[in-house]
């Protein structure tokens, strides 16, 4: 009861938080996809900036988010919003761009050459041959970064970007044990719909040939 009248409370303004927080994630899981989705492209076609790339990512990802939230503040010099999201957006985009270039190098050749020797155009590759084959790595991509972003945002209530992180920030300042759980268990539902979602997503965007022979890989073990 103490949960439901703290969200019910207008003085907490819950819905309020709620929507800085969407909004938050919206944005930095939307760019982060853009931004990956490119770049796993781009580096796909040349070696060098596939080990870069993909070097960096890993680099990328080692840094806590914490510390990116706060060497980003000191570059913009400004609290909320906008450090925030660019740090989100960092934190998402190596696995986006990971599963994006893995996708496109792990198409056999052989079905490639079989396509043009059917005539087929370089747009009709991509669209009928490579989309339907890499569009379930990128979806799992996508998913991971998704959730790594909603489970990390709270750590942007330290530079004043709002959230459910407030809740938690508050939580933890006043021994304030419902607005610490109300934080804590918004944050954890609005994870666990997220991957709920994008792994249904992944299952429908995954080609039913594919879907066999993960089915037989599993069997098999």
């Amino acid at each position: 009861m103490a949960f439901v009248n703290f969200v019910l409370d207008p003085t907490n303004n819950y819905l309020g938080h709620a929507i800085d927080y969407l909004k938050l994630c919206g944005v930095a899981i939307a760019v982060a996809s853009v931004i990956g989705v490119g770049l796993g492209i781009l580096v796909s076609h040349n070696a060098f900036l596939a080990f870069l790339a993909i070097n960096l990512s890993g680099v990328m990802r080692a840094i806590p988010i914490i510390a990116a939230l706060f060497i980003i503040f000191s570059v913009v010099q400004q609290l909320g919003f906008l450090p925030a999201i660019i740090a989100l957006i960092v934190l998402g985009i190596p696995p986006i761009l990971i599963n994006t270039y893995t996708g496109i190098r792990g198409i056999d050749p052989a079905a490639i050459d079989a396509a043009k020797g059917m005539g087929m155009t370089p747009w009709q590759i991509a669209r009928r041959i490579q989309a339907p084959l890499v569009t379930p790595l990128v979806a799992a991509g996508i998913r991971t970064s998704a959730v790594q972003i909603v489970a990390t945002a709270t750590l942007a209530a330290f530079i004043g970007a709002g959230g459910f992180g407030d809740y938690i920030v508050d939580g933890l300042t006043v021994f304030n044990n419902t607005e610490l759980i109300v934080g804590a268990v918004s944050v954890a539902i609005l994870a666990m719909i997220i991957e709920v979602s994008l792994s249904w997503l992944q299952h429908v965007l995954t080609p039913e040939g594919l879907k066999v022979q993960e089915q037989e890989a599993s069997a098999n073990t």
